[in-house]
């Protein structure tokens, strides 16, 4: 797979696909820029390269019509503060407007298109909308990590009408910092998983068994696995057609010699809500009309200790309802454990990172996914299609 600092964008018309998926209030302002900042690195490497740069993204789910809530309008003032310069805005992103402000362009102007997914070719991979945005561009640059196990139009079959294809930094980034975890990590290696439903992630847990040392599992998700040990949990989470999967993963993880560690004790409420009276017990003594909303002390400990001299991390998922303040302390704690373990750690999915965020301890791991679903489908083994485009033809 090529990078863009691999190539000449000396006066080239370049297609960029972003992620600018941001949130909107009803106004129509956006509320957090994180996903644009993101990709400025790869814009101003393009810029001062002297390309004539042409940015495109989705916007939420049109589901390929024009909803006007999901312009990418207001991102236009964002992306100008950001970079110092003039944006303009086209409004669409393929057809004769399109066509002729790529056509004016001079080295070093921006263009950022409407929505993508106002057209249904984009969702569904169509070669002839595709087609219609390669005539845009002379060379095409996927940055947008968040969507890339997703084959659309923007990200899969534009490959095959544009010659030189490219990754961006984002992009490089999030492939890099994977492989080098799971492909060639510094040992002992542990994975953190944790978030509400052994189901959504059957495929990470098998995988990463193949992978790690130690496995650790909290969240919701853990109370599957230990009543599938005969635990009584309460009237915790727990997915019933899940508990002989959670027994084969045990056993798995014997057969591997992969240390396998549950939470021992939990915090539990008889609700889940911020006023809630909240009590710390043991994973064998939570009594039958409680819930368990976190991780406990013990646990904390457990876990931490679990995470000494690790060299490699990757975690995905909370330990408990962190969002609420009477079950944020397990999150927050192993979030100050990871960010100061001196290990390579590498956090994935959209509740992951806010804890982190909140908890004061981003900039002390050592990366962030900006993807959720292509992050998990990457810890499953699978290959992404955005990624998969971008590599050579044989």
């Amino acid at each position: 797979m090529k990078y863009i600092d691999q190539i000449d964008l000396k006066g080239k018309k370049v297609f960029l696909r972003v992620d600018f998926n941001v949130p909107l209030d009803k106004a129509g302002n956006v509320t957090s820029d994180t996903r644009v900042r993101a990709h400025v690195p790869t814009i101003n490497y393009a810029l001062e390269g002297g390309a004539k740069l042409i940015i495109a993204s989705h916007l939420g789910r049109p589901k390929g019509k024009r909803v006007d809530e999901m312009s990418l309008k207001p991102v236009v003032k964002i992306l100008s503060r950001l970079l110092q310069r003039e944006v303009v805005f086209i409004d669409d992103c393929v057809g004769e407007n399109a066509q002729a402000a790529a056509g004016k362009m001079k080295n070093g102007d921006v263009i950022l298109l409407e929505n993508l997914r106002f057209y249904p070719g984009e969702d569904k991979n169509d070669a002839e909308f595709a087609k219609k945005l390669a005539s845009l561009c002379d060379i095409y640059i996927d940055d947008a990590f968040a969507v890339s196990h997703r084959a659309a139009a923007s990200n899969s079959a534009i490959t095959e009408f544009v010659k030189t294809c490219a990754a961006g930094f984002l992009l490089k980034n999030e492939v890099e910092y994977f492989r080098k975890a799971m492909f060639n990590p510094a040992r002992p290696f542990v994975a953190i998983i944790g978030g509400a439903k052994v189901s959504d992630k059957i495929g990470v847990l098998e995988n990463l068994l193949e992978k790690v040392d130690k496995l650790l599992v909290g969240g919701a998700m853990a109370f599957t696995f230990l009543k599938a040990q005969g635990f009584g949990i309460g009237k915790s989470l727990c997915e019933e057609d899940m508990l002989e999967v959670a027994r084969k993963i045990i056993q798995k993880a014997k057969e591997k010699n992969v240390q396998f560690l549950l939470p021992v004790d939990a915090v539990i409420a008889k609700s889940a809500s911020a006023d809630a009276e909240v009590k710390v017990c043991g994973i064998k003594e939570i009594p039958p009309d409680w819930i368990g909303l976190d991780i406990g002390p013990a646990t904390i400990s457990l876990f931490s200790d679990a995470l000494r001299g690790i060299k490699t991390i990757i975690w995905n998922g909370p330990m408990g309802m962190f969002e609420l303040a009477p079950f944020s302390n397990g999150t927050f704690s192993l979030a100050n454990t990871v960010a100061n373990s001196g290990a390579l750690s590498i956090i994935g999915g959209g509740d992951t990172d806010t804890a982190v965020h909140q908890a004061g301890q981003s900039a002390k791991v050592s990366y962030i996914s900006t993807g959720g679903g292509a992050f998990l489908e990457l810890l499953e083994g699978k290959t992404l299609p955005g990624i998969a485009a971008l590599e050579p033809r044989v």
